[in-house]
Order: C-alpha cells, then sequence, then structure tokens
C-alpha cells in the first residue's frame, strides 16, 4: 500500500518491510486473525464524493479539507525535495486546483518560492493540481498542451490526489497525463493509482490522513495478512488433507511449466501432487521433479487415466506445457465437465477456452495476451483497459479471472475486484506464470474459496519475489526455494 501520513503529517505505517513498485504498507499487523486487514479499500471517485459528504458540516466544510489536503501536499514535497527552494504549482479550477493553491501558500509561509503558475520551466518542482477525482476521458487540447509542458519542463512533479489525465475509478488513461515522481492522495489510495496505466503515472504514492471516515468500497487492494487465511497443516493432517493437487500438461518441449507448477504447488505447502503429462515426457519429468508423482497418458487414454487421478485430488491445474490444437482443447473441455475439483485454467488450456457449466469453481489466470485472444480483442486494449476486460471476462465465462501484471486483479462474476499492486518486476520472467499456477491450486485445495485462493496466491507469489536475493537475473525456480519463506506467518 502506499505510505500513509495521519492528519498532522506523522508516519502511520508499521514496521512490517515495505513491498516493491512505490507501494508501502500501511496499518498494524497482527498475528490474530480476526484483527489482521486481510484488504484495504480502493476508492472510485463517486465513493470519495460520498467520504467527503458524509463529513459533518458538508458542504461547508470543503474549506477545511482543501486546508488540510493542501497542507498534506506541501508537507510531503518539502520531506521529498528537501534542498529545493523553487515550486510551480499548476492548478485548475476545480477543489484539486484549490488543494493546489492551499500547497503553495503553507509553501510561501514555509519561505519557499512557490507560484500558482502555468509557466513551468525553470522551476526545481512542478505541483500538478491540474484535474482530480473527478476527471474523466480525454482532457481538452489547451489542458493536453499544459501536460505536455509539464512533462517537459525536467522538474520532479508531485501530484495532488492522482496524476492529471487518469481515471481515479479505472486507471484509464485516454489521453495527455502527467508523470509524476510523486502522488499525494488524500483519505485512501483510489482504483487510479493501483491498476494500469495510471498506476505506472504515479510515482511514489503517500496516503494523507484528511480526516474523513473510512468506508466501504466496491474494489478492495489485497495485503500481506491475507496468507493468514491460508491454511496451515495440523498435527492430525495426512498428505492427502493437506492438499492434494493434480497437474495436467508437460507435452514435450515444455516439461519444465508442468514441473514449475507441480513444485510450487508443494512448495505452497500441499501435501500430495500429481502431474499427468504425455507419456513421452515421463522420462523427463522423472528427472526434473523428485517429489510429485506422476503418470503418463496417450491421446487414447487421457480423459480416463487424468480423471482417475483425479479421484485422490483436491484441486486440479490445467494447462502448464499442456501444448495447443483441437485435441487439446476438447480435453481441457471434457476434463472441467467429468472432474468435480476446483480448478486452475492457465496457459495453453486458455487457448480457444470457451464457457464451461460446472458446479466447482474455476479460476482462469490469463496474461494480457491471452486475455486478449478470449475477448476476441487485443492485448492494446487490455492494457489500457484493464479493470474492464477482467470484469467482462468473468462474467463472460462465469469464473474467478485472475488477470496478471504488476498491478494483478481478481474478479469474480459479480461484485468488486481486489487488487494485487505489490510485487518486483523481476516476476516479468517465462515460467513464473506457471509458478503462481501451482500456488493457486495448492490453496484451492487447501479449503480456500476461489477468489480468496487467487488474491492469496498473487500475493504470496509477490512476497517470494520479494525475498529472492537478487533482483536482476530472477527465475522461475528462484521462487520455489523463497516461497515457504513467503507464507511464514
Amino acid at each position: 500500500m502506499p505510505r500513509r501520513r495521519t492528519a498532522d503529517g506523522q508516519d502511520a505505517a508499521d514496521a512490517k518491510r515495505p513491498l516493491s513498485g512505490g507501494i508501502a504498507r500501511s496499518g498494524s499487523a497482527s498475528a490474530d486473525p480476526d484483527r489482521a486487514h486481510y484488504f484495504e479499500p480502493l476508492y472510485t471517485s463517486d465513493e470519495m464524493r460520498r467520504a467527503e459528504e458524509h463529513y459533518p458540516g458538508y458542504p461547508g466544510s470543503i474549506p477545511e479539507l482543501m486546508e488540510r489536503a493542501g497542507a498534506a501536499v506541501a508537507r510531503e514535497a518539502r520531506a521529498a525535495y528537501p534542498d529545493v527552494r523553487r515550486f510551480a504549482c499548476v492548478c485548475g479550477g476545480g477543489s484539486n486546483g484549490g488543494d493546489g493553491r492551499v500547497a503553495a501558500r503553507v509553501l510561501r509561509e514555509a519561505g519557499f518560492d512557490a507560484d500558482v503558475t502555468e509557466d513551468v520551466e525553470g522551476y526545481d518542482v512542478v505541483v500538478d493540481a491540474l484535474f482530480g477525482t473527478g476527471f474523466r476521458g480525454e482532457p481538452r487540447a489547451e489542458a493536453a498542451a499544459l501536460i505536455e509542458r509539464i512533462n517537459a519542463a525536467g522538474a520532479p512533479v508531485v501530484s495532488v490526489d492522482l496524476p492529471s489525465g487518469v481515471d481515479a475509478s479505472t486507471g484509464e488513461v485516454a489521453g495527455a497525463v502527467v508523470d509524476s515522481a510523486l502522488t499525494v492522495t488524500f483519505h485512501a489510495t483510489k482504483v487510479g493509482l493501483a491498476i494500469g496505466p495510471g498506476r505506472f503515472h504515479a510515482g511514489r504514492v503517500v496516503v494523507a490522513d484528511i480526516g474523513l471516515e473510512e468506508r466501504e468500497t466496491e474494489h478492495r487492494l489485497a495485503t500481506p495478512e491475507l496468507l493468514d487465511l491460508v491454511p496451515v497443516r495440523s498435527a492430525g493432517d495426512t498428505k492427502y488433507t493437506a492438499g492434494a493437487v493434480l497437474v495436467v500438461g508437460g507435452q514435450p518441449g515444455m516439461t519444465g511449466a508442468a514441473c514449475l507448477s507441480a513444485l510450487a504447488a508443494l512448495r505452497a505447502d500441499a501435501g500430495y501432487v500429481t502431474v499427468a503429462v504425455p507419456v513421452e515426457s515421463l522420462p523427463v519429468i522423472e528427472t526434473l521433479a523428485l517429489e510429485p508423482v506422476k503418470i503418463g497418458w496417450t491421446e487414447e487414454s487421457a480423459l480416463e487415466t487424468i480423471a482417475a487421478a483425479a479421484e485422490r485430488a483436491r484441486s486440479l491445474a490445467l494447462g502448464p506445457g499442456l501444448g495447443r490444437g483441437e485435441a487439446r482443447r476438447a480435453l481441457v473441455r471434457d476434463l472441467l465437465r467429468a472432474v468435480e475439483l476446483p480448478a486452475v485454467v492457465d496457459a495453453d488450456a486458455l487457448d480457444g477456452f470457451e464457457p464451461v457449466e460446472r458446479s466447482a469453481p474455476t479460476v482462469l489466470t490469463p496474461h494480457a495476451g491471452e486475455l486478449a485472444r478470449l475477448l476476441d480483442t487485443d492485448s492494446a486494449w487490455v492494457g489500457a483497459h484493464r479493470l474492464e476486460a477482467a470484469r467482462s471476462a468473468a462474467e463472460r465465462f462465469g469464473a474467478i479471472v485472475l488477470l496478471k501484471g504488476p498491478d494483478t486483479i481478481v474478479a469474480a462474476p459479480s461484485g468488486g475486484v481486489v487488487v494485487c499492486a505489490f510485487g518486483p518486476p523481476s516476476l516479468a520472467t517465462a515460467g513464473t506464470g506457471d509458478v503462481l499456477t501451482g500456488i493457486l491450486a495448492a490453496f484451492l485445495a487447501k479449503g480456500l474459496d476461489a477468489a480468496t485462493a487467487a488474491a492469496a496466491a498473487a500475493v504470496a507469489h509477490a512476497r517470494a519475489a520479494e525475498l529472492v536475493p537478487h533482483r536482476a537475473g530472477l527465475v522461475a525456480g528462484d521462487l520455489l526455494n523463497a516461497l515457504p519463506a513467503a507464507l511464514e506467518r
């Protein structure tokens, strides 16, 4: 989460180790699951407006809220850039501009040069207060030109509430947008600061408490404490009751994907893992993965063999290295119909995937390109509309959809989404998705509901990457040894 500060400027973040990506955790962790903060709110524009309207004395209290917001911007700008003297404050005509004008006044009172201006050249820092949470769509030509001047000024930018040009409710960017080094947002994180492409323009995010009451929000942000919900083995568990997973995939040339998923399931504390692969892949699988049980299938025996192996499993992972083509698509459909286990559908199993009615939950785990194919669009559209894309796919396929990325989104067929907004860029390498599939399958096998399992798996995946001692050169296998530590309470 962004670093949170109270109304008087005190840092309210606990001692928990910050995670990467400009996101630091706020709130206090607790070993007591009744008090742990599994999720934090993500506010849309309308939800922020309602929070302000419930503040005592509203709308007469607007100047008071504006004073707190502007003072927070001035405080954080000074803290981030203690050696500068000149601030250009670019202010729009709405409340966001009012916050910027207060920030300029507070900076001047502290002895700094702070001008409310559109002439941004020659200043040490630019304060962006053009547009706030009410902004939608594409900036008009005059505003777009001003945004381009801000970006070209060569000075670091501090944005007020969110970078101008970002839709607070979706993260979408339709035109010109400010590239900020620091965003000071008020009360709580906005959806547009957690979901791309908006989050990629925000820089480091600080949440300033301006005295509003926390309210329920449609969308939520996952916290590391979510892992406290993952069941741990008890004294009475057997290897089967601790979580039995069946992984299906691993055609010749792609055996590594199935091995990564299987070993990740074991490292995520599953007690028993079976890998079902084409018979010609068995010699390689036997060499690569010692602990999982291995079974082989032929094209003719695939459904019968895999369905029999599923009788001892509690979850199914379909797709890592499975291969593509009509025969594989038919196998995926038939298995999902025949095997009533919670299922993760990933990688090759997403090729040509169609909705399948089943009583057990299904989780789809596409990256942007795979989701684009599922929605008959292109990856650029998915990248520009990640929230809409994930929700549309969940509704279309009647499944939980985990859209992978630095802002992993977990969407259900109805209701809001959960965002996992941390994890280092080093996760963007081949095979890490196979590891995520194994973690998710393990959590499903332990009895977590599908949406919680998906969000918790994304958190565990990100935490494991944080624990890998090197960033450059991370490979998917590095996550396996880090997973047990990532799951420690």
